[in-house]
């Protein structure tokens, strides 16, 4: 009897696949050699190849010899990345399912039939044992192996977490409200409620829900708001700005003030916050105040207690916010972020679509009488001489820096702190007016009562990256050699943390100006040469990416990953772009965003949740652009398929792609974390814990989730608050989940199942009816981060029973 197999007994459809992948390997991984890179892909190529060819030919050597990929595969994957379980679940995954199904009953009975051969035998259990190693040792990575911080938080480790400065010392508050968007006027997010603690946050339950319902059709979906508490009411919008006053006990709705809100345009509007005033010396109708900014560029005002509007400002509660404006389509300038009281005024800057033409709305900042609603004063830094109205005929400057993001004030001095952006287009710098190029990617401190701009300081010099500073200045008293000095703590999209005295903007913890890359630019655009870093504070940066850093969740995305970083330039961090492509890392997501940090006060602890997601930055010829119909928003017809990627960036000679660095099956094309929860210690300056924020439960390849339960690190928009009771409240992750964090120790302690990802700022506050404790976020999910839109407010707070 022969021992030959028939021919249809074989595994071709297996056998086929080894060699599709060992094609796709082999010729990419030549690709990838060419251009400097690792010469693995070609190895593992060919030798799948090889394997696939003696698998259809029914030989056992095929499944041995892809053994031997496998043990190879296993030590260069340990030595690229050590035993980082991502990094090396990126590597051996694919190779661990193919070897899974060598193993399996039906391809080994067709590779050694009925084999009696101890051989035989020896090598299917070395083949399974193998396997099953590599895939039991690269989930026991994920799960146990210690987290390591990142060099880059190059401060240090501080021992511990520093001891509670006496109450005395740090007196706010009773906690009882949370009556500003940032906890308070200083941008801190902390409480001083104490009833939740490490001891009992694990009892935590839902206490109530509200849903805003179905949004008008073509109006924003999502959901950021943080709310306001005020005595025994919550007050939130959405983000067609519809406002609602809520029980903060039950969640019962009050009353809804519908704002009419014409949405065209508004594609990225949102509302993440409101301001409450209390008009000083005034009964009756609007005596306590609530304002929001639209998407349709309108400040508004109603009455706290019934939700009408306050007849007395503007005119029947409504200023419009485009009045000496330069004209511009719809959806071109509104504003996000909750709107800054300070001395009696209404302060807020302007969100300006990015990339779309030079000459773009202004980036004016502008104070309106928190009474009557009549301007106070503009600060529009192309007319510095001018803080009124632009006169009959004029308009306030255009395409200047505009300030997006959350402000601070500090009424003892006086003085408003807004963050600046930069001057649209954001990756075209030549055009630029040298009054663009002093202010934008600032910080600047402008007197509250008369607009006069008392200092700034520079974050990014000429900004080429969207740098804009997007969180708030956060402020802070800090002991130094000199006493006690007046801080403010500006997080930046470029990872950085400048600390500055607030009273004069000059640095408290050094700032250096360091060399940056140059070159590659387009004709005409210039670089600046050195750029301010924080050496003496942890940075946020991350490390410079190298080729091994790219991930993938298959061999195939990862090797795209990695031809697709040799093709472009990295010089390291403010490599400038340029035609060619280049990564921007930190991208625009940051390092910090508009969450920004919170302060636990009593010890002087920062908490601060951080990105790490590169981008692939490509400028493209004004030609080319045109030839692919790209336009404005709002001025030509939809660009064809390939040009619907580009900033148009009209009135300068390029275009450009900006995108986050992914992979074809949009998995990011950087090793995670993509995420950081952090805390330092503000007296030393140095680091004390640093974890990945966020599971990979509900994110996956083509925006599919997991389901694995595993600590990611994910992407994440929206803040933390901090308690005395020594918790961290925070969301903002790609997972559903409000987490309660240790503030010593950053142990997550507790976890609340949310509907849709929560990508806001928590509040916590007392309620008045049964003295608990509550916990309050909204669920409403955010596209960029691919989570899906929400329209939920999520309540937790202790049983009654259990305080």
């Amino acid at each position: 009897m022969t021992s030959r197999r028939p021919i249809f007994r074989r595994p071709y459809f297996f056998a086929g696949f080894l060699v599709l992948v060992g094609v796709i390997l082999a010729v990419g991984g030549t690709q990838l050699v060419t251009l400097g890179g690792s010469p693995y892909y070609v190895i593992a190529g060919l030798m799948t190849l090889v394997s696939g060819i003696l698998v259809a030919l029914g030989r056992r050597s095929g499944a041995l010899l892809f053994g031997v990929l496998l043990l190879g595969t296993v030590a260069w994957a340990v030595g690229e990345s050590g035993f980082a379980g991502w990094s090396l679940l990126a590597r051996l995954a694919g190779p661990f399912v193919i070897g899974l199904w060598f193993i399996l009953p039906w391809t080994a009975r067709r590779l050694h039939p009925r084999s009696k051969h101890s051989l035989g035998k020896r090598f299917g259990i070395a083949m399974a044992g193998l396997v099953l190693a590599v895939g039991l040792g690269t989930i026991a990575n994920m799960m146990f192996v210690a987290e390591r911080p990142d060099p880059m938080f190059q401060a240090g480790m501080a021992a511990q977490a520093p001891a509670p400065l006496p109450l005395a010392a740090s007196a706010d508050s009773s906690g009882q409200d949370w009556a500003v968007w940032g906890g308070d006027a200083a941008g801190t997010r902390f409480s001083s409620l104490t009833q939740l603690t490490p001891a009992n946050v694990d009892k935590l339950e839902l206490a109530w829900t509200y849903h805003f319902g179905p949004a008008p059709a073509g109006a924003p979906a999502s959901l950021e708001v943080t709310p306001l508490k005020i005595g025994d009411t919550l007050y939130l919008c959405n983000d067609y700005n519809d406002i609602v006053a809520l029980d903060g006990e039950t969640g019962k709705q009050r009353w809804r003030f519908h704002a009419n809100t014409n949405v065209k345009g508004a594609t990225y509007g949102h509302c993440r916050g409101l301001a409450y005033h209390k008009v000083p010396d005034t009964a009756g109708a609007c005596a306590e105040r609530i304002y929001t900014n639209t998407v349709d560029a309108r400040l508004l005002a109603v009455d706290a207690r019934t939700g009408r509007p306050c007849s007395s400002f503007g005119r029947n509660g409504v200023v419009d916010l485009k009045v000496g404006m330069p004209k511009a389509p719809a959806g071109y300038y509104y504003v996000t972020s909750a709107p800054t009281i300070a001395r009696g005024r209404v302060v807020l800057g302007g969100w300006v679509a990015d990339g779309m033409y030079w000459g773009e709305p202004s980036g004016v900042i502008r104070a309106f009488d928190a009474v009557t609603g009549k301007l106070s004063w503009a600060f529009d830094v192309g007319r510095p001489d001018r803080t009124g109205a632009p006169p009959p005929g004029e308009t306030y400057t255009p395409s200047t820096p505009n300030s997006w993001a959350p402000m601070s004030a500090d009424e003892r001095l006086g003085l408003v702190f807004a963050p600046l952006g930069g001057a649209a287009p954001d990756y075209a710098g030549a055009q630029r007016r040298p009054f663009d190029d002093a202010w934008s990617s600032s910080v600047v401190a402008i007197d509250a009562e008369t607009g006069r701009p008392r200092w700034r300081f520079q974050t990014t010099h000429h900004d080429l990256w969207d740098y804009d500073v997007a969180s708030q200045p956060t402020l802070i008293d800090l002991p130094t050699a000199q006493g006690m000095r007046p801080a403010l703590i500006q997080p930046t999209k470029r990872g950085e943390l400048f600390v500055l005295d607030r009273e004069t903007g000059r640095p408290i913890k050094p700032v250096s100006e360091h060399p940056v890359p140059q070159g590659g630019m387009a004709p005409g655009e210039w670089a600046a040469p050195t750029q301010p870093f924080s050496d003496a504070m942890p940075s946020f940066r991350g490390l410079a990416v190298k080729e091994r850093d790219m991930w993938g969740v298959t061999p195939l995305d990862q090797l795209w990953c990695r031809i697709k970083f040799r093709e472009a330039r990295y010089d390291g961090t403010l490599t400038p772009p340029g035609f060619s492509p280049t990564i921007a890392y930190p991208g625009f997501l940051g390092g910090m965003n508009w969450g920004g940090v919170s302060i636990d006060r009593d010890r002087r602890l920062m908490i601060v949740n951080t990105n790490y997601v590169g981008n692939y930055v490509q400028l493209v010829k004004r030609e080319e652009a045109d030839r692919l119909g790209v336009r404005p928003m709002g001025m030509g017809a939809a660009p064809k398929p390939e040009g619907q990627m580009i900033q148009p960036q009209m009135g300068t000679p390029f275009a450009v792609r900006s995108l986050p660095f992914l992979s074809p099956i949009f998995a990011p094309c950087q090793a995670p974390p993509w995420g950081r929860l952090s805390a330092v210690d503000l007296n030393s300056g140095k680091l004390l814990w640093s974890h990945p924020l966020g599971t990979a439960r509900d994110s996956g390849p083509l925006g599919l989730p997991s389901l694995l339960p595993f600590k990611i690190g994910t992407p994440n928009l929206g803040g933390s608050v901090v308690t005395r009771g020594g918790l961290i409240f925070i969301a903002a992750t790609q997972d559903k989940y409000l987490r309660a964090i240790d503030t010593t120790t950053g142990k997550v302690l507790w976890r609340g199942r949310l509907p849709q990802a929560g990508q806001a700022t928590p509040i916590t506050y007392m309620s008045q009816a049964s003295g608990r404790q509550f916990v309050v976020t909204a669920s409403g999910g955010h596209a960029f981060l691919g989570t899906k839109p929400g329209d939920a407010i999520y309540a937790y707070a202790l049983p009654k029973e259990k305080r």
